[in-house]
């Protein structure tokens, strides 16, 4: 950890808890998608698999044949 780096993180352990918790999110926002843009991912991901199950892409595999599959090949 540089110098840099460590100067940050003690100054932010002297921060109160409210703007300790707003700098983990922008932090955390600075990182990664946030929570609205996964849900839309996974929104267009979903209609995209609805979309070929429906138009006969793909054909699906009843739970019951899944299970039974899962269970001889790992066991209990």
């Amino acid at each position: 950890m540089t110098a840099e780096t460590m100067d940050i993180m003690e100054r932010a352990e002297m921060l109160p808890i409210d703007m300790k918790l707003e700098l983990v999110d922008r932090l955390l926002e600075s990182i990664g998608p946030t929570q609205k843009e996964i849900d839309e991912l996974w929104k267009v991901e979903i209609e995209r698999r609805v979309e070929e199950v429906r138009s006969g892409r793909v054909e699906t595999i009843p739970g019951e044949q899944v299970f039974a599959e899962i269970e001889e090949r790992f066991g209990k």
